[in-house]
């Protein structure tokens, strides 16, 4: 077995840069003003603490204190009821939420520490999508 660590930023990942290569857009994946959040069913009101607006929630995630870009996810409507929370949480703009698979997560996660690639997303909250491209650094 050697000592030396390997190179291959993929290492640890099931998927390949293959998987990852070009441009992928995540439809409906972002908090928007059409996110569910919880009625009270007494008064047919949302509750004070669900409601929110986009720019509080892009505000919110780039106040998150990381070296990765964070992007505003919808919070479940019963984390909202069971934790009184925002209708929104924070995430790297790689998570699987986002992404759809832990598989896709650790990939792009790989991709965007590594040297080799350049990784660029684009969160269109009006939309909800989420755009990610990744291209090898020499190409870009």
């Amino acid at each position: 077995m050697s000592e030396q660590s390997s190179n291959d930023p993929f290492e640890d990942c099931e998927l390949g840069p293959d998987a990852i290569l070009g441009t992928r857009t995540f439809d409906d994946v972002l908090f928007t003003e059409e996110t569910e959040t919880p009625m009270n069913v007494l008064t047919g009101e949302t509750p004070a603490h669900s409601q929110a607006i986009v720019e509080e929630a892009k505000e919110f995630a780039a106040s998150i204190d990381t070296e990765t870009p964070q992007i505003a996810l919808p919070a479940s409507v019963e984390s909202q009821v069971e934790t009184q929370s925002k209708p929104y949480t924070a995430a790297a703009f790689f998570h699987f939420k986002a992404t759809g698979s832990l598989e896709r997560h650790r990939a792009y996660h790989a991709a965007y520490e590594a040297d080799a690639f350049a990784v660029d997303f684009e969160a269109d909250y009006a939309s909800g999508d989420l755009t990610i491209t990744v291209e090898r650094a020499d190409e870009s």
